[in-house]
């Protein structure tokens, strides 16, 4: 991928994770050291109000993963998310993401998002990164 190449308003190709499973997020509480039992344990996410919930990381990996398909890591400069909503087990993730603006310096800045598959953002970012001519 090259500077000139990239165009504004040009979209990444959508990354389409499939469904969470309770399995993945004991998998990722171990990958992670998050063990908190939010994210594992049913009656601990009844008691919250919530039910279990996916860790805000393991969708920023996500969001993560999408990018770099698009954007070799080693270009990527800023990476920054906010979480908007809770991601539950049996929903499905779609990262999407867009060149905002070009710059000086080969420098691109976009936006990236995290929905499920009823277009719900569960994350919203952005990202900064400097492109070989």
């Amino acid at each position: 991928m090259y500077f000139n190449d990239v165009r504004i308003g040009e979209s990444f190709p959508i990354l389409k994770k499939t469904e969470i499973t309770r399995v993945q997020l004991v998998k990722y509480a171990g990958a992670s050291g998050d063990f908190n039992p939010l994210h594992t344990v049913e009656e601990i996410g009844e008691e919250s109000g919530t039910g279990v919930i996916a860790h805000g990381m393991l969708i920023m990996g996500f969001v993560a993963e999408g990018l770099t398909k698009w954007i070799p890591r080693k270009h990527i400069t800023k990476f920054q998310v906010r979480f908007k909503k809770m991601t539950f087990p049996g929903e499905s993730i779609h990262v999407t993401g867009k060149v905002l603006e070009k710059s000086e310096g080969n420098k691109i800045i976009g936006e990236v998002l995290a929905s499920n598959a009823d277009g719900e953002v569960k994350l919203a970012g952005i990202f900064e990164a400097i492109l070989p001519d």
